[in-house]
Parts: C-alpha cells; sequence; structure tokens
C-alpha cells in the first residue's frame, strides 16, 4: 500500500510540474497553457465542430447561440450570437481556453477582456483546406491530445489525396456555387482565395467567374454572362428552384443540361472535417467512376 501511494504521489508531482504547452495562433500570438485544458468555450461552429471531432465535446462549456452540430454540443450554454458576445457569459463558465474566430468582431470582443482576466484564447482561421488540417493539429497539441489530431489530420489528408487520384486528367468543369443571396439583388459566390473555393477545385471543378478574387457580391448578370457548366447553390432545393426561375436563367447551360444541384451549407460553409466530406461527394457527382463492363 505504501508503494502504491508513492508512485501515485509521483505521478501527481510530474503532473504539477509538467511544461506548460505552448502553441502559435493563426494572429501570431504566442499562448501558453499551464496544462491541457479541460473547460472550452468555442465560439462559431467551426471550432466547436473541430473540438469535438477530437472527441473532446465533453470539455465544451459554452458555445455560440447558433450552434447546431453535434446536438450534443448545441445544448450547452450560450455565451452570444449574431449581435454579439458577452464577456460575462463566457467568465461566467470558468473556461480555461477560449477557441474563436475573427468573424462578427467577435475576435475584437473577447480576445483582449480575455487576456486581461488571465483567460487563454486561441484564435483560429480558415482560409484554406490546408488551413483547417493545421487547426486541427494546433488544437489537439493545445489540448493535450497531440496524437489525437495528428491522427484526424492525417486521416482526412489521406481522403483528400485518394479524391485528387480519381479527379486527376478528368475535363474540370466550369462551376459557379451560390453561397446566399443579398437584399440588393446581389448574389453571393464562392471566392477563389477561400476554403469554399479551394474545396470546389479539389473536388474537380474550375471557376468559371475569371478573375473575381476577393470580390464575393456578383451580380445575376455576371454569372449568366459566364454560362457554367455546372451551378452549385449552397443551401434548400426550394431556394435554388426559386433562383433559376430569374429571368434567363432557364437558358444557363447548367440549368438546361440539369447540372444545378444543391451542396450541403454545413460541408461547404462550415471549415471543419465535414469539409472533406463535401469535396468527396461533389467528386463523385462531377466525375463518377464508370461500372466495369
Amino acid at each position: 500500500m505504501k508503494r502504491i501511494a508513492l508512485a501515485f504521489g509521483v505521478c501527481v508531482a510530474a503532473l504539477a510540474h509538467a511544461a506548460p504547452i505552448e502553441v502559435r495562433d493563426a494572429l501570431g500570438r504566442t499562448v501558453v497553457l499551464p496544462a491541457p485544458p479541460q473547460r472550452l468555450v468555442t465560439i462559431f461552429a467551426s471550432n466547436t465542430e473541430l473540438v469535438a471531432a477530437l472527441g473532446l465535446v465533453d470539455r465544451i462549456v459554452g458555445v455560440e447561440e447558433y450552434t447546431r452540430f453535434p446536438q450534443e454540443a448545441a445544448a450547452k450554454p450560450k455565451v452570444g450570437g449574431r449581435l454579439g458576445f458577452s464577456v460575462d457569459a463566457v467568465v461566467a463558465q470558468r473556461p480555461d481556453l477560449v477557441i474563436v474566430t475573427p468573424a462578427r468582431q467577435a475576435a475584437h470582443q473577447l480576445v483582449d477582456p480575455m487576456e486581461r482576466l488571465g483567460v487563454p484564447v486561441i484564435v483560429l482561421l480558415s482560409r484554406s483546406v490546408g488551413e483547417v488540417l493545421d487547426n486541427i493539429r494546433l488544437i489537439g497539441r493545445a489540448t493535450g491530445v497531440s496524437e489525437r489530431g495528428d491522427a484526424l489530420a492525417q486521416s482526412l489528408q489521406v481522403r483528400l489525396d485518394r479524391v485528387a487520384q480519381q479527379v486527376a486528367g478528368r475535363p474540370a468543369p466550369r462551376i459557379v456555387m451560390v453561397t446566399g443571396r443579398v437584399g440588393n439583388g446581389m448574389l453571393l459566390v464562392a471566392r477563389s482565395d477561400t476554403y469554399t473555393g479551394e474545396a470546389m477545385v479539389l473536388a474537380g471543378g474550375r471557376f468559371a467567374i475569371a478573375g473575381r478574387g476577393a470580390v464575393a457580391q456578383v451580380s445575376p448578370e455576371a454569372i449568366l454572362a459566364s454560362n457554367p457548366d455546372v451551378l452549385l447553390f449552397a443551401g434548400t432545393q426550394a431556394a435554388l428552384d426559386d433562383l433559376v426561375q430569374l429571368p434567363g436563367w432557364r437558358d444557363m447551360r447548367a440549368v438546361r443540361e440539369q447540372r444545378a444541384v444543391t451542396v450541403s451549407r454545413s460541408e461547404f460553409l462550415i471549415p471543419g472535417p465535414r469539409t472533406i466530406d463535401g469535396i468527396e461527394s461533389l467528386a463523385r457527382w462531377l466525375h463518377p467512376v464508370k461500372a466495369s463492363p
């Protein structure tokens, strides 16, 4: 019994003197964690899904109001939403790490106040599919599950490599992916400098609207003029049907040839492991494997 007690004491002492975890986030900030955090507040669905994919949903103690997936995370206490985030609501959950993305001013509202209170904050960006995989590795290290993070990122990369082999040498159809509509009649489209646009290319497509770069809003006329081979709509079938009722859209090549389809918003507009699901599904649709005779 004395030997067991001594061994336990050594383990406790080792944990107490374990080296702190140090990571560098998307803003170039060095974040030091004295120990693997056990109470996480995840701001935005992408960060919540990333933590859940690492098997750490039980550590999440707070999320934003519009979290929907996974179901067990959606039931967590809310700390804000589209109108802003409450420092008091975050602090009330006693987090030892806040994970945030600088959208809708979330980073500006939370990083400085959390730092003043001594709560570590990691800021993530997801500007490319590769950066999504890097985020998985980073959060794996930050939460003390480095091997799990590396394994998950590697498994996703293997799937991407498999898609690359599938689409290699196949003609890439010209695609427009509409991601939303705005009140002035303009349409939001996937851009080439985003993870959504990259996902579309990785699936074996290419951009029908050339040179748009950072422009997210385009006119319906610009899309009609591009006359894409494929029209993707990130939303419901009813919303797509409503869109193609606009004047001239029935004459678009993609609509005439019945290559106007919906894609999952969660797979293409939330940067996380499910984005790989979307890439695989789109690749299979764009480049179906021919059955053996």
